[in-house]
């Protein structure tokens, strides 16, 4: 017997599974910067900057806000502001609020992006299998009502539904994203459940505490795959062997046959 026999619904985690940045986040900031004649801010600077502002800010107001009612472009003003002055860069207001919103508007739009060419089919594959297909992210509305439709990844023909901590007021690896999950594919069995992540903190781990399937795609050959493969986790490489190991029969002692690196099915984990 496949999993996928055994499923009703399928949930997938966007950023590193379904969409990836492009370039660097440099390379979006010098570009604000230049629009209103500043130099490039250094990359280097520029990424420890933001890196450690985001860090506190999700940390002061997490979920983009949502417990203190915060807009998410007051939030996002904030953060970037921080990583500004952080990196060395201490803009006037007025300069300041040219390059933010230069900043928002493009990360607000599938420009930094790029979609994984399997991502669409997969999801198509899966809702024609019969599954209910629930995207599961932590992310703000704007992945919802713009960066996915961009790429062709819609509410209604691609995916189902949608948990974005932005609206929910809950993260990942807190269960409760994944408890939300299962009530809005209609109060499921968590057994009857697969989610496809790429963080064995964020996605596996949460997703199996509470009894669902778990399955982690490994798309840029990291270090961190192999520890993931001795905690017993499955990686897999893309969604294209992802649907072959769904639908794979498994093996006389109960473990379901999996796909190597190279794309061919072998017994695994």
């Amino acid at each position: 017997m496949s999993l996928l026999s055994r499923l009703r619904c399928v949930t997938i985690d966007v950023t590193g599974t379904l969409i990836a940045y492009k370039g660097d986040l440099g390379d979006y900031y010098c570009m604000a910067a230049k629009s209103v004649g500043l130099p490039c801010p250094n990359y280097k600077r520029m990424h420890e900057g933001f890196k450690s502002a985001y860090t506190d800010m999700a940390k002061q107001y997490p979920c983009f806000g949502h417990a203190a009612k915060m807009p998410n472009i007051v939030w996002w003003r904030s953060c970037v502001k921080d990583s500004f002055v952080r990196a060395g860069y201490d803009y006037d207001e007025e300069t300041f609020e040219k390059v933010f919103r230069r900043i928002y508007s493009v990360f607000g739009s599938a420009a930094p992006y790029t979609i994984f060419p399997d991502s669409k089919p997969f999801l198509i594959w899966a809702r024609e299998q019969g599954l209910t297909v629930g995207i599961v992210s932590n992310a703000e509305y704007r992945y919802q009502d713009v960066i996915l439709p961009s790429f062709g990844l819609n509410q209604g023909s691609e995916w189902d539904f949608g948990v974005f901590s932005g609206l929910e007021g809950v993260e990942k690896p807190d269960p409760r994203i994944y408890q939300i999950a299962l009530e809005r594919a209609g109060n499921i069995a968590p057994e009857e459940v697969l989610h496809i992540g790429d963080s064995i903190r964020k996605d596996y781990m949460p997703a199996k505490a509470l009894g669902m399937h778990a399955l982690l795609l490994d798309r840029f050959k990291t270090r961190e795959a192999e520890s993931w493969k001795q905690t017993g986790a499955p990686v897999l490489p893309d969604l294209e062997t992802a649907q072959a190991w769904l639908t794979a029969e498994n093996s006389s002692d109960g473990t379901f046959l999996s796909s190597s690196q190279d794309g061919h099915i072998s017994s695994s984990l």
